[in-house]
């Protein structure tokens, strides 16, 4: 028996339509779900969005309220892809009237917006899963796997970087993702978020670090209309850039082992380069997002001059199974959001949480929070233990 599930997607940028998507496929890779995700409304403030995404995706029905959506009761499950700034205040409001989550990181501007969230949501009772899409990659699962199990021995440190060219040019619009009111952090927010999520998942907690930021692009124009994902600008309103552009600390992790993380979204010749550098006593394991479906590893006992090989991941390794069929054959961003509302909709169904929750969300605000504090008083922070 398969019941319908009635979802509904607040914001229809990029994101908004990547969730859509994925709702779409995930009975086409998960036959197995008990549930099925039913497009019930968009809720989209541009005018003419919402109901261009209905008549494309096939929502039943567009709305440019919001509030409309925490009062439908045909309404169960929310994807909330708005801005940052409006997380808070419709995450709260989804969760106390009684509708489960998918939300997209960072969950509003602060840790406190995040708690405040995933408060609302265990009062409530309800299941939120959050957008750290890329630890659902089977590689890294499979990286996390071999850490855990010490094929690399102990791990005495890590790199992690998050670098990409997506407001590098001088003429990007000063959007909302450039103001602290709005946009809160901003490669902080963006892209470190992961980079957080990503060492926690890995590695285990962080005790402590210390941060830099900085501001590369300090002028932008202000656009004169609609604009949606990274668009450019020119001829409007001159503003200043009021967040940071790059992010980079050193960390210490409560294992013992050391860390670099770095994020930069003004990075002229990158685009997309995410990844990480696990280095151990015995071996070392490297994954790269753009060549998400390998990883270099080294493992052995020749120390010095030891090989690294190139490992296809395949099927048993984290949820590959569900879209191919052997190794090598290649998996893509939008797999791993359908991997996200795989694990989302099994949460709601069994009452219990699969994948990353709320409260991996509440982790990682706590780490931009030190990387802000840290930067802006030079010292070094400490974090609480889980």
């Amino acid at each position: 028996m398969v019941d319908a599930l009635g979802v509904a997607v607040v914001g229809f940028g990029w994101m908004g339509r990547v969730h859509t998507q994925a709702y779409a496929r995930v009975r086409h890779h998960y036959p197995q779900l008990s549930l099925r995700p039913e497009l019930v409304t968009v809720a989209e403030e541009v005018p003419g969005r919402a109901e261009e995404a209905a008549e494309r995706f096939g929502f039943a029905t567009a709305t440019r309220d919001w509030r409309e959506v925490a009062t439908d009761p045909r309404v169960r499950a929310v994807s909330i892809t708005a801005p940052n700034f409006l997380h808070r205040e419709i995450g709260v409001a989804m969760a106390e009237a009684g509708k489960h989550l998918w939300i997209e990181k960072p969950v509003g501007l602060t840790g406190e917006d995040a708690r405040a969230v995933a408060d609302a949501a265990a009062k409530a009772g309800v299941q939120g899963a959050v957008g750290f899409n890329y630890r659902n990659a089977p590689a890294v699962e499979a990286a996390r796997d071999l850490i855990a199990s010490g094929d690399i021995g102990r791990v005495t440190h890590v790199r992690i970087r998050l670098f990409s060219d997506y407001a590098a040019h001088p003429d990007g619009a000063l959007t909302w993702r450039y103001e602290r009111e709005r946009g809160g952090s901003g490669v902080l927010g963006d892209l470190a978020s992961h980079g957080a999520d990503l060492a926690r998942f890995l590695l285990g907690d962080i005790a402590s670090l210390t941060a830099d930021t900085a501001v590369f692009v300090p002028e932008r124009a202000r656009p004169t209309g609609a604009t949606a994902g990274h668009a450019l600008a020119s001829g409007g309103e001159p503003g200043p850039v009021e967040n940071e552009d790059y992010a980079g600390c050193l960390v210490r992790f409560a294992s013992g082992a050391r860390g670099v993380l770095e994020a930069c979204r003004v990075s002229v010749g990158e685009q997309n380069n995410y990844g990480f550098e696990v280095h151990g006593t015995r071996g070392a394991v490297f994954w790269d997002f753009r060549r998400m479906n390998e990883l270099a590893l080294s493992r052995g006992t020749t120390y010095q001059d030891q090989p690294v090989s190139t490992v296809y991941v395949g099927p048993g390794d984290g949820e590959f199974a569900a879209f191919q069929p052997g190794a090598a054959n290649a998996m893509g961003y939008d797999d791993l959001k359908v991997i996200e509302a795989y694990r989302f909709l099994r949460s709601v169904a069994e009452g219990r949480p699969y994948g990353t929750t709320l409260a991996d969300a509440v982790h990682s605000a706590a780490v931009l929070d030190a990387m802000a504090a840290s930067a802006e008083s030079g010292a070094w922070v400490s974090l609480p233990a889980s």
